[in-house]
């Protein structure tokens, strides 16, 4: 589990000094904020969200036993867009920002419990979530995010957290530069360790960064950390990789024995 803190209280400080570069923490871009439930309604989990850039109506909510689910009206009304093509647990869904489009959904979801449901692998639509095809992946059970680069929507990254209750060979990350049809598995650490999390520079698309994880589950324990488990960086467009710093060595900073 400290693993999984260190995971996400580095992506909540990235998130902090975005945030203060963006508004330096002028309270009039937040004082009226306030939440409110917009549904769809319907039982189990969400570990998978997507917007539009600019159409801040419309997102997509990923569920973990309901497939793909769409709204055009701020959460007015959900329509399933996956039904009749595949449905089952989503783990990841990505808009591309260079075409909106092009949307890719990787199954398996990411939240790591004793009774987690499993995918089989990644789909993409070109038309908006009209019609869907399958584009492979099929044995990395859990694809926790997907990454396709600003301009180009035919580069994508997945990272893949494998089967989480046993040891695997197809955990990792993997990129394809046409769009799905064929694939490289561009990082692979060990067969215990899988990729928790994926993201772009926001300035330098050549930069990536990513955690990995190491961890496994059954139905009455959870092994999580250990050999394998850090943050990674590429500085070519996620073509090879880096240990950018090891979370032992990452925890301490934090005051984590």
């Amino acid at each position: 589990m400290k693993t999984r803190l260190f995971i996400l209280m580095t992506s909540f400080i990235i998130f902090l000094v975005d945030v203060h570069a963006q508004m330096k923490w002028d309270e009039k871009y937040y004082k009226s904020m306030q939440w409110r439930l917009v549904g769809p309604f319907r039982g189990g989990r969400s570990c998978a969200v997507a917007g539009i850039e600019n159409k801040p109506n419309e997102y997509f909510m990923g569920a973990t036993g309901g497939g793909v689910w769409k709204t055009s009206n701020g959460g007015s009304t959900w329509k399933n867009i996956s039904d009749g093509f595949f449905g089952g647990s989503i783990g990841a869904v990505e808009v591309a920002a260079a075409d909106p489009n092009v949307i890719y959904v990787g199954e398996g979801e990411e939240t790591i419990r004793g009774n987690m449901s499993s995918g089989h692998g990644i789909w993409k639509t070109e038309d908006g979530g009209k019609t869907w095809f399958k584009i492979g992946l099929e044995k990395t059970k859990h694809i926790v995010r997907i990454r396709t680069h600003p301009k180009n929507s035919e580069i994508v990254l997945v990272a893949a957290l494998g089967n989480v209750f046993k040891a695997g060979p197809d955990r990792g990350i993997y990129k394809t530069i046409d769009g799905g049809k064929t694939w490289k598995r561009v990082l692979f650490i060990n067969d215990s360790t899988g990729i928790s999390d994926l993201v772009y520079d926001q300035e330098n698309p050549r930069i990536l960064y990513a955690g990995s994880w190491n961890v496994q589950r059954n139905a009455y324990h959870l092994s999580s950390g250990g050999n394998g488990s850090a943050l990674w960086k590429s500085i070519d467009g996620g073509d090879t990789w880096k240990i950018f710093q090891k979370v032992k060595d990452s925890l301490k900073a934090f005051g984590v024995k």
